[in-house]
């Protein structure tokens, strides 16, 4: 498989033929949830605007976002001077009655470009794509910050249709020097309405169906449980109960009486052995 680097090169050159080039989403490699109910990820124009004459002092690259409707889908980006316009996303209703400029940023050479070879450190993931993909609608704070004075680049209204152009704009002269084709009509994601959403245990995956059997049927085996426990718990306490009274008898009987006391040591129902004794006694006192 081709690095990284050398598979968006060739996006590049497939694309950038002067201005024939046509803003595109950014590759399933870069961006794999793209578009997005409110943003778009698109891949700059690297390597493009390279192959113009030599310019005439620094550039930058201006993104122009536009609302897709047949009134409009030819909307120019510039006034009659050549310079650049720079309508905002509230003065256009969000794109909707022409375009708003988005994003800016400089233009790269192709020699400067980072390393794409580094995308897997996580330390400069972020900003090695940020040198290839710019995210339209990644924006969320700028309108509601009375305090923000930057280019505002809010998110994006769902399940719309939306079109895109990049702008080359000479910093010394402040006039337009080249610009690319609207891209094709790219669609925001729609949010799914939570009735619509298949519950049906057919369309779930085997290992969902184990998971979800298993936790249905725990709070039976718990009950179960519960009331073993409570059985076990009643017989110890009727075991419990007879060895005390058996205890009690034997202590009751091993018992010895106190000295001086007039009492047999036991108690027994055959007089035979006192009488014995008595017998004996008298035959010694004859004696």
């Amino acid at each position: 498989m081709p690095p990284l680097w050398a598979l968006l090169a060739l996006g590049c050159l497939r694309l950038g033929l002067g201005v024939n080039l046509k803003p595109q989403l950014a590759s399933v490699t870069f961006a794999t949830n793209n578009p997005t109910l409110t943003t778009v990820a698109l891949e700059k124009p690297l390597c493009v605007f390279d192959s113009l004459a030599a310019l005439d002092g620094p550039c930058e690259v201006y993104l122009y976002v536009l609302v897709d409707l047949a009134s409009s889908r030819n909307a120019s980006v510039q006034d009659a001077t050549e310079t650049p316009l720079s309508s905002t996303f509230q003065q256009t209703e969000g794109g909707r009655t022409g375009p708003y400029k988005a994003a800016a940023f400089d233009l790269t050479p192709c020699g400067d470009l980072p390393s794409l070879d580094a995308v897997g450190d996580v330390a400069r993931a972020s900003e090695i794509l940020d040198a290839y993909l710019v995210r339209v609608g990644a924006n969320v704070t700028c309108l509601s910050d009375p305090n923000f004075h930057g280019l505002c680049n809010p998110p994006l209204s769902g399940a719309t249709e939306y079109r895109f152009k990049y702008v080359l704009l000479n910093m010394s002269t402040g006039l337009v020097q080249d610009q690319t084709l609207w891209s094709d009509p790219i669609r925001t994601n729609r949010l799914t309405p939570y009735s619509a959403i298949d519950t049906w245990p057919g369309r779930r995956s085997g290992g969902m169906i184990v998971i979800t059997s298993i936790l249905g049927s725990l709070p039976f085996f718990l009950l179960l449980a519960f009331a073993g426990a409570i059985v076990l718990s009643l017989l110890d306490v009727g075991g419990s109960d007879g060895e005390t009274t058996h205890d009690s008898q034997i202590t009751q009987e091993a018992v010895p009486k106190s000295l001086g006391t007039s009492e047999p040591a036991y108690t027994s129902v055959n007089r035979g052995p006192p009488l014995d004794r008595a017998e004996a006694y008298a035959t010694k006192l004859q004696d």
